[in-house]
């Protein structure tokens, strides 16, 4: 088996596919209240095109594990489906997704049958009247029933991804701490990076993980001694708290901006119109749809995903001077 590896020792064994740009909410910080130009249908991968590269990704290329993003991939028809396809691959890879949580209450079941292992949820305030101002949808009681009902089915354990924002949720981290430990939820807060839509990310405003890990401090964490490997999430331990499967509970902080983990990435992203990612903050792409509709081989597909990833960058660059911000927004990327 070959593998995706890059100039500087990296191994891509976890694969992100977006399955969609859209999405049912519209974060501030993410994309404007009126949404954004949709991908046409026809540039969209379609269910077969997705199972074939992540078999290509599975069989030959030495992946381990696939998570499905967004946009919100609850919204894509075929997503039973896809997961499931997924699902039957020998060796069969780890299986998770990203989501908002709307509907999940109502899918969580019929996923976990068809083979999904896990969920990330975002939630970002525990208020109602916040989740709206952030969102331009009053759905904040959807997205609580989405984790009761992830929880129920066995998508353990069930994470919850939160932005903070100076003068908007910054006041919410230990009540959203305490919101997850009460429910053996997972809780994960991750820097806000410059993939908005509106391009106007200031890394001033930026809320830290210094700042993350300053509010919690009554909670007196204690360093983790479990290796985070390549996963993004530095973790600390809870004291006198255990999760919902009795080991001892973890909040997590992805400090991407001011503590970057480039040199343990294991990633590689696939965008929902078939475009090979090699880095989040990418600012070029490689296709791999043309090839797929132009009746290429798995062995030739798989060459060009090797090539893509042979040339990631050593870092994302944002502190350097001649860092540029993608052109795609985070929603047409996927997490």
């Amino acid at each position: 088996m070959s593998v995706l590896a890059d100039r500087f020792g990296r191994v891509a064994t976890d694969l992100r596919v977006s399955l969609t740009d859209r999405c049912n909410l519209r974060c501030t910080y993410c994309m404007p209240e009126e949404g954004l130009a949709w991908m046409p249908r026809e540039q969209q991968l379609t269910d077969d095109e997705v199972g074939r590269l992540i078999r290509i990704a599975v069989e030959q290329l030495g992946v381990t594990g696939v998570r499905f993003t967004g946009g919100e991939p609850l919204i894509r028809r075929g997503l039973i489906g896809i997961i499931a396809a997924a699902a039957a691959l020998q060796p069969r890879p780890k299986l998770s997704i990203t989501t908002n949580g709307i509907g999940l209450d109502r899918l969580a079941g019929p996923l976990r049958d068809a083979g999904l292992d896990r969920v990330n949820v975002s939630l970002d305030t525990l208020s109602p009247a916040r989740f709206l101002k952030l969102t331009h949808r009053d759905r904040h009681a959807d997205v609580l029933k989405g984790l009761a009902g992830a929880a129920r089915a066995g998508l353990t354990p069930v994470k919850i991804n939160t932005v903070l924002m100076r003068g908007v949720n910054d006041d919410e981290a230990p009540e959203l701490l305490r919101f997850a430990l009460d429910h053996g939820y997972q809780l994960r807060f991750i820097e806000q990076m410059p993939l908005d839509a509106q391009h106007q990310w200031d890394r001033h405003e930026m809320v830290t993980a210094e700042a993350i890990l300053a509010s919690l401090e009554p909670y007196g964490l204690l360093p983790d001694s479990v290796s985070r490997g390549t996963a993004p999430a530095e973790t600390w331990l809870v004291p006198g708290h255990v999760d919902a499967a009795g080991h001892p509970a973890r909040v997590g902080v992805i400090g991407s901006v001011t503590r970057p983990f480039c040199g343990d990435c294991d990633r590689t992203r696939l965008t929902a119109d078939g475009q090979v990612r090699n880095c989040l903050f990418a600012t070029e792409e490689s296709d791999l749809r043309g090839l797929l509709r132009s009746g290429r081989s798995d062995a030739d597909i798989a060459k060009a995903w090797q090539t893509a990833m042979w040339g990631k960058r050593a870092g994302h660059g944002i502190d350097d001077p001649s860092f540029l911000q993608p052109a795609r927004p985070m929603s047409a990327i996927g997490g």
